[in-house]
Protein backbone atom coordinates (compact mmCIF):
# COMPACT_ATOMS: atom_id res chain seq x y z
CA UNK A 1 0.00 0.00 0.00
CA UNK A 2 1.74 3.88 -1.34
CA UNK A 3 1.67 6.27 1.32
CA UNK A 4 -1.18 8.77 1.75
CA UNK A 5 0.84 11.64 0.88
CA UNK A 6 2.01 9.87 -2.48
CA UNK A 7 -0.26 9.63 -5.74
CA UNK A 8 -0.33 7.19 -8.24
CA UNK A 9 1.40 7.81 -11.26
CA UNK A 10 -0.54 7.14 -14.12
CA UNK A 11 -1.23 7.21 -17.96
CA UNK A 12 -4.44 7.98 -19.57
CA UNK A 13 -5.09 6.14 -22.74
CA UNK A 14 -8.61 6.44 -24.15
CA UNK A 15 -11.51 8.08 -26.84
CA UNK A 16 -15.03 9.00 -26.87
CA UNK A 17 -17.19 11.45 -24.26
CA UNK A 18 -17.34 8.78 -21.28
CA UNK A 19 -12.87 9.02 -21.40
CA UNK A 20 -13.38 12.71 -21.36
CA UNK A 21 -15.47 12.74 -18.35
CA UNK A 22 -12.68 9.90 -16.23
CA UNK A 23 -10.01 12.34 -17.40
CA UNK A 24 -11.50 15.28 -15.83
CA UNK A 25 -12.48 13.16 -13.00
CA UNK A 26 -8.95 12.42 -12.31
CA UNK A 27 -7.55 15.83 -12.81
CA UNK A 28 -10.09 17.79 -10.41
CA UNK A 29 -8.56 15.21 -7.94
CA UNK A 30 -5.25 16.69 -8.74
CA UNK A 31 -4.00 14.19 -10.40
CA UNK A 32 -2.01 14.78 -13.77
CA UNK A 33 -1.50 11.67 -16.19
CA UNK A 34 2.09 11.50 -17.39
CA UNK A 35 1.72 10.79 -20.74
CA UNK A 36 -1.32 10.85 -23.46
CA UNK A 37 -2.46 7.74 -25.56
CA UNK A 38 -5.12 8.85 -28.22
CA UNK A 39 -6.41 7.40 -31.47
CA UNK A 40 -5.38 8.14 -35.03
CA UNK A 41 -6.73 10.61 -36.56
CA UNK A 42 -10.04 9.51 -38.59
CA UNK A 43 -10.58 7.35 -36.52
CA UNK A 44 -10.53 8.99 -33.01
CA UNK A 45 -13.72 11.30 -31.61
CA UNK A 46 -12.78 13.30 -29.10
CA UNK A 47 -8.56 12.71 -29.06
CA UNK A 48 -8.77 16.94 -29.18
CA UNK A 49 -10.38 17.51 -26.02
CA UNK A 50 -8.17 15.06 -24.28
CA UNK A 51 -5.28 16.76 -25.76
CA UNK A 52 -6.47 19.78 -24.56
CA UNK A 53 -6.96 18.72 -21.45
CA UNK A 54 -3.03 17.37 -20.91
CA UNK A 55 -1.65 20.56 -22.36
CA UNK A 56 0.88 20.49 -19.85
CA UNK A 57 2.28 17.49 -21.43
CA UNK A 58 4.81 17.98 -24.09
CA UNK A 59 4.17 16.85 -27.33
CA UNK A 60 6.51 14.02 -27.37
CA UNK A 61 3.86 12.56 -24.34
CA UNK A 62 0.91 12.38 -26.41
CA UNK A 63 1.09 9.04 -28.11
CA UNK A 64 -1.40 8.59 -31.58
CA UNK A 65 -2.53 5.72 -33.03
CA UNK A 66 -0.66 2.28 -32.69
CA UNK A 67 2.77 4.48 -31.63
CA UNK A 68 2.33 3.33 -28.11
CA UNK A 69 3.42 -0.59 -29.18
CA UNK A 70 6.15 0.90 -31.37
CA UNK A 71 9.88 0.85 -30.12
CA UNK A 72 9.82 5.00 -29.55
CA UNK A 73 6.71 4.52 -27.60
CA UNK A 74 7.46 1.28 -25.64
CA UNK A 75 10.63 3.21 -24.17
CA UNK A 76 8.90 6.15 -23.55
CA UNK A 77 6.35 4.58 -21.71
CA UNK A 78 8.82 2.33 -19.78
CA UNK A 79 10.49 5.69 -18.47
CA UNK A 80 7.96 6.79 -16.91
CA UNK A 81 7.83 4.58 -14.64
CA UNK A 82 3.90 4.59 -14.29
CA UNK A 83 1.67 2.57 -11.60
CA UNK A 84 -1.28 2.42 -14.15
CA UNK A 85 -2.31 2.68 -17.60
CA UNK A 86 -5.80 3.68 -17.29
CA UNK A 87 -8.11 2.74 -20.66
CA UNK A 88 -11.14 3.95 -21.41
CA UNK A 89 -12.44 3.35 -24.54
CA UNK A 90 -9.21 2.89 -25.79
CA UNK A 91 -10.09 0.95 -29.16
CA UNK A 92 -6.49 -0.54 -29.35
CA UNK A 93 -4.94 -4.41 -28.68
CA UNK A 94 -2.92 -3.96 -25.61
CA UNK A 95 -0.17 -6.36 -26.10
CA UNK A 96 1.88 -7.77 -23.34
CA UNK A 97 5.08 -5.29 -23.78
CA UNK A 98 2.52 -2.88 -22.74
CA UNK A 99 0.62 -4.57 -20.27
CA UNK A 100 4.32 -5.45 -18.17
CA UNK A 101 5.16 -1.50 -17.97
CA UNK A 102 3.26 -0.36 -14.80
CA UNK A 103 3.94 -1.36 -11.91
CA UNK A 104 0.61 -2.03 -10.48
CA UNK A 105 -1.52 -2.99 -14.07
CA UNK A 106 -3.36 -1.52 -17.16
CA UNK A 107 -7.05 -1.02 -15.97
CA UNK A 108 -9.80 -1.15 -18.69
CA UNK A 109 -13.50 0.52 -18.20
CA UNK A 110 -16.00 -1.81 -19.96
CA UNK A 111 -19.41 -1.01 -20.55
CA UNK A 112 -20.26 -4.33 -19.51
CA UNK A 113 -21.49 -6.57 -16.33
CA UNK A 114 -18.08 -9.18 -16.83
CA UNK A 115 -18.33 -11.91 -17.34
CA UNK A 116 -21.06 -11.52 -19.64
CA UNK A 117 -20.38 -9.51 -22.97
CA UNK A 118 -17.24 -9.33 -23.29
CA UNK A 119 -16.18 -8.20 -26.12
CA UNK A 120 -17.63 -5.87 -28.95
CA UNK A 121 -21.54 -4.14 -29.20
CA UNK A 122 -22.27 -4.64 -25.52
CA UNK A 123 -25.87 -3.23 -25.35
CA UNK A 124 -27.02 -5.13 -28.45
CA UNK A 125 -25.95 -8.37 -26.89
CA UNK A 126 -27.54 -7.65 -23.49
CA UNK A 127 -30.88 -6.59 -25.06
CA UNK A 128 -30.62 -9.64 -27.48
CA UNK A 129 -29.72 -12.26 -24.63
CA UNK A 130 -31.25 -10.69 -21.86
CA UNK A 131 -27.86 -11.12 -19.35
CA UNK A 132 -26.90 -9.18 -16.45
CA UNK A 133 -25.51 -5.65 -17.82
CA UNK A 134 -23.62 -2.74 -16.26
CA UNK A 135 -20.54 -1.32 -16.15
CA UNK A 136 -16.83 -2.96 -15.39
CA UNK A 137 -13.43 -1.86 -14.32
CA UNK A 138 -11.09 -4.40 -14.40
CA UNK A 139 -7.44 -5.52 -14.83
CA UNK A 140 -6.53 -5.78 -18.47
CA UNK A 141 -4.84 -9.02 -19.64
CA UNK A 142 -3.85 -10.40 -23.21
CA UNK A 143 -7.20 -12.33 -23.34
CA UNK A 144 -9.75 -9.78 -24.25
CA UNK A 145 -12.07 -8.11 -20.87
CA UNK A 146 -11.20 -11.50 -19.05
CA UNK A 147 -9.03 -9.59 -16.33
CA UNK A 148 -9.44 -9.34 -12.72
CA UNK A 149 -12.21 -7.54 -11.77
CA UNK A 150 -11.80 -4.59 -9.04
CA UNK A 151 -15.41 -2.45 -8.91
CA UNK A 152 -18.55 -3.34 -11.27
CA UNK A 153 -22.30 -2.44 -11.05
CA UNK A 154 -25.57 -3.66 -12.72
CA UNK A 155 -28.05 -1.29 -14.58
CA UNK A 156 -31.73 -2.40 -15.41
CA UNK A 157 -32.83 -3.25 -19.10
CA UNK A 158 -35.92 -0.68 -19.30
CA UNK A 159 -38.69 -1.87 -21.97
CA UNK A 160 -37.86 1.35 -23.79
CA UNK A 161 -34.32 0.61 -24.26
CA UNK A 162 -32.91 0.55 -27.29
CA UNK A 163 -28.72 0.14 -27.74
CA UNK A 164 -27.86 3.42 -28.32
CA UNK A 165 -30.55 4.75 -25.39
CA UNK A 166 -29.03 1.98 -23.00
CA UNK A 167 -25.24 2.48 -24.47
CA UNK A 168 -26.15 6.57 -23.88
CA UNK A 169 -27.05 5.36 -19.98
CA UNK A 170 -24.12 2.93 -19.32
CA UNK A 171 -21.82 5.45 -19.95
CA UNK A 172 -22.88 7.63 -17.09
CA UNK A 173 -22.43 4.21 -14.77
CA UNK A 174 -19.12 3.49 -15.82
CA UNK A 175 -18.25 7.04 -14.74
CA UNK A 176 -19.97 6.25 -11.35
CA UNK A 177 -17.47 2.77 -10.95
CA UNK A 178 -14.62 4.41 -11.74
CA UNK A 179 -15.34 7.40 -8.99
CA UNK A 180 -16.44 4.89 -6.66
CA UNK A 181 -12.73 2.65 -7.39
CA UNK A 182 -10.87 5.84 -7.15
CA UNK A 183 -9.95 6.01 -3.58
CA UNK A 184 -8.61 2.36 -3.66
CA UNK A 185 -6.87 2.94 -6.74
CA UNK A 186 -5.33 5.76 -4.99
CA UNK A 187 -4.19 3.72 -2.23
CA UNK A 188 -2.10 1.55 -4.86
CA UNK A 189 -4.44 -1.78 -3.53
CA UNK A 190 -7.70 -1.83 -5.92
CA UNK A 191 -9.66 -4.90 -5.11
CA UNK A 192 -8.99 -7.94 -7.65
CA UNK A 193 -11.83 -10.53 -8.15
CA UNK A 194 -11.14 -13.07 -10.83
CA UNK A 195 -13.83 -13.60 -13.19
CA UNK A 196 -15.57 -16.89 -13.71
CA UNK A 197 -15.45 -16.83 -17.37
CA UNK A 198 -17.27 -20.44 -18.12
CA UNK A 199 -20.26 -18.27 -17.13
CA UNK A 200 -19.68 -15.78 -19.43
CA UNK A 201 -20.44 -14.40 -22.68
CA UNK A 202 -17.92 -12.93 -25.72
CA UNK A 203 -18.82 -11.19 -29.23
CA UNK A 204 -16.60 -10.39 -32.02
CA UNK A 205 -16.94 -7.14 -33.84
CA UNK A 206 -18.32 -8.98 -36.79
CA UNK A 207 -20.82 -11.18 -35.19
CA UNK A 208 -23.02 -8.25 -35.32
CA UNK A 209 -23.04 -7.73 -39.22
CA UNK A 210 -23.97 -11.64 -40.12
CA UNK A 211 -27.31 -11.56 -42.19
CA UNK A 212 -28.82 -13.50 -40.22
CA UNK A 213 -28.60 -11.32 -37.62
CA UNK A 214 -29.59 -7.98 -39.47
CA UNK A 215 -31.89 -9.43 -42.44
CA UNK A 216 -35.31 -9.37 -41.40
CA UNK A 217 -37.41 -11.94 -44.05
CA UNK A 218 -40.75 -10.57 -44.99
CA UNK A 219 -42.23 -13.91 -45.19
CA UNK A 220 -40.61 -15.43 -41.76
CA UNK A 221 -43.02 -16.34 -38.69
CA UNK A 222 -41.55 -14.60 -35.85
CA UNK A 223 -43.50 -13.45 -32.13
CA UNK A 224 -44.00 -9.64 -32.13
CA UNK A 225 -41.59 -9.79 -29.13
CA UNK A 226 -38.78 -11.49 -30.43
CA UNK A 227 -39.08 -9.06 -33.53
CA UNK A 228 -39.35 -6.07 -31.76
CA UNK A 229 -36.25 -6.91 -29.13
CA UNK A 230 -34.11 -7.45 -32.35
CA UNK A 231 -35.17 -4.23 -33.55
CA UNK A 232 -34.28 -2.63 -30.12
CA UNK A 233 -30.92 -4.24 -30.35
CA UNK A 234 -29.87 -3.16 -33.88
CA UNK A 235 -31.17 0.07 -33.03
CA UNK A 236 -27.53 2.07 -32.27
CA UNK A 237 -25.77 5.28 -33.29
CA UNK A 238 -25.02 3.62 -36.60
CA UNK A 239 -27.68 2.85 -39.31
CA UNK A 240 -25.62 0.22 -41.13
CA UNK A 241 -25.68 -1.84 -37.35
CA UNK A 242 -29.67 -1.63 -38.08
CA UNK A 243 -31.85 -4.46 -38.89
CA UNK A 244 -32.85 -4.66 -42.71
CA UNK A 245 -35.46 -5.72 -45.36
CA UNK A 246 -34.55 -6.55 -48.73
CA UNK A 247 -37.24 -5.54 -51.04
CA UNK A 248 -36.52 -5.55 -55.11
CA UNK A 249 -32.46 -6.78 -54.09
CA UNK A 250 -32.35 -2.98 -52.32
CA UNK A 251 -31.94 -2.84 -48.72
CA UNK A 252 -33.59 -0.67 -46.23
CA UNK A 253 -32.53 -0.31 -42.76
CA UNK A 254 -34.83 -0.10 -39.91
CA UNK A 255 -34.40 1.90 -36.33
CA UNK A 256 -36.46 2.05 -33.84
CA UNK A 257 -37.94 4.29 -31.10
CA UNK A 258 -40.07 3.58 -28.04
CA UNK A 259 -42.07 5.72 -25.60
CA UNK A 260 -43.73 5.05 -22.30
CA UNK A 261 -47.18 6.37 -22.61
CA UNK A 262 -47.69 9.43 -20.35
CA UNK A 263 -43.59 10.19 -19.90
Amino acid sequence: MRSSRSMPRIIYAGDRDVAVWVLEFILESGLRPLALLVPSVGKATHAEKLISLCNYLDERFILRGTQFREHSGLELLSSLESDYIVCVHFPYVVPRTVLQIPKIGVLNLHPAFLPYNRGWHTPTWAILEGLPYGATLHFMTEELDAGEIIHQKQIDILPEDTADTLYQRVKLLELEVFREAWPSLLAGCPHRVPQDLTQGTFHKKQDLFKPELQEIKLDEMVRAGDLIRRLRALTTNSINEAAYIVVNNRRYRIQIRIIPENA
